[in-house]
């Protein structure tokens, strides 16, 4: 199970910066320690539970990187057109059965194995071939197309650390190995819910002052997208005793639960007195916008998270807030996502002391330079506007104002997916 050591609520007060509140958490968050092994088919997203050290070179021996002719260099004439015989030829998958004799050429094809001797490939375009010889034009480098044995991955060297999140390349990257399994850590496992006598499933109708749940799902398609597996406990009535009965049955079986909005302390409001009957509650008061409210806390032996409840607030807290968190548990390394300096394209004011998060778009200005540019409408509730948007703005504390032309940090959507 992922834990979560009681003192790293020890904090409180006034509103805690973003940086602080995650250098907090990340020493005292305890991932999950189960490992298995798993086909490299179903490996994606998964996070590396061992390093992974080349038993090989790879490539395992010279090749060439083109369709050509294969010569020794000192065969050459430096300053005139060189003709040789073309006594062999060499597909990939299929060494020649002899090492190469100087004063020749052979035939060779894109990923064939280099015969022993030859160090020179040329281009077919390059050359021109009649009556059982190749003309070969002057110029050409000593090595040129030849890969070399190891310029891939070098034998014992480490070419994969633990903690990683497998992404294609390092499926490709461990079939190259000739790896069939990896070991990775256990999928941490997430139960999301949703309270509120307001809220309603998508498909149902929907009566006068209802909404849809729309958090729940940026939720469950988020966590999936991280890699965790979900369970979706759906909306819990307004019952103090429905929603502790369903955190405490979830709490033996999951990881994490979490949950958006509901967190206040009126008397509708029964996730916060659940939780803490079966644990500890404790509210960040994080100085960021959109958000501010974030509740971390034990459930059993479960971790609880409780975002803010808008939509926007929702999503942002959980890109910057609880993916670290959930990362950390995975037993990832740290996967803080790039920022890109860009141009920024409008004004902007904020207040000091306080991280805030400006939706935008990207769009090339008159001279070419890629700029963000701001989202017309900026409301927490609004979501349509992050589908809207190609990322993030993000602006440090001590920002108060942005003006056009201004350098500002841009998290884009796809870093975070």
């Amino acid at each position: 199970m992922a834990q979560l050591s009681d003192d790293c609520f020890a904090f409180g007060g006034d509103m805690m910066a973003v940086d602080r509140a995650l250098d907090l958490l990340s020493g005292r968050l305890h991932p999950v320690t189960e490992t298995h092994r798993i086909g490299l088919a179903d490996a994606l997203g998964h996070v590396l539970a061992e390093d992974v050290v080349a038993p090989f070179n790879v490539p395992p021996h010279d090749n060439s990187a083109v369709d050509g002719y294969a010569v020794f260099f000192d065969d050459l004439t430096p300053d005139a057109a060189t003709r040789l015989p073309v006594t062999a030829r060499v597909a990939a998958g299929h060494a020649l059965d002899r090492p190469g004799r100087r004063g020749e050429a052979v035939r060779i094809f894109t990923g064939a194995p280099m015969p022993e001797g030859f160090d020179t490939v040329l281009m077919q375009e390059d050359c021109r071939a009649e009556e059982g010889t190749v003309a070969i034009p002057p110029g050409i480098r000593r090595g040129a197309n030849r890969r070399r044995a190891g310029e891939d991955m070098t034998q014992g060297s480490t070419v994969l650390t633990a903690g990683r999140r497998l992404r294609a390349e390092d499926i490709g990257l461990l079939a190259s190995l000739g790896r069939r399994e990896v070991m990775v850590r256990t999928t941490l496992r997430v139960a999301v819910f949703s309270t509120g006598d307001e809220v309603r499933e998508p498909g149902v109708p929907l009566e006068p002052g209802c909404i849809y749940d729309a958090n729940r799902f940026a939720l469950i398609a988020s966590l999936r997208q991280l890699g965790c597996g979900v369970t979706d406990l759906g909306i819990l009535p307004d019952r103090l005793d429905a929603v502790r009965g369903a955190l405490e049955a979830a709490a033996g079986t999951h990881d994490v639960l979490i949950t958006s909005g509901g967190m206040s302390t009126g008397e509708e409001d029964h996730v916060k007195a659940a939780v803490e009957s079966l644990g500890g509650l404790h509210f960040w008061r994080l100085a960021i916008k959109p958000g501010r409210p974030v509740a971390l806390g034990t459930a059993k032996s479960a971790v609880f998270i409780g975002l803010p409840g808008n939509p926007v607030a929702v999503m942002v807290t959980f890109l910057r807030i609880a993916r670290p968190i959930l990362l950390r548990l995975m037993g990832a390394a740290d996967e803080a996502p790039a920022l890109f300096p860009l141009r920024a394209g409008f004004t902007y004011k904020k207040k000091a002391g306080r991280r805030e998060y400006v939706r935008a778009t990207l769009a090339r200005a008159a001279d070419g330079v890629l700029t963000a540019v701001k989202h017309p409408r900026d409301g927490a509730g609004i979501l349509s506007s992050m589908v809207e948007s190609d990322g993030l703005v993000e602006l440090p504390e001590e920002i108060t104002r942005v003006e056009p032309g201004m350098i500002v940090d841009f998290l884009p959507f796809s870093e975070v997916r």
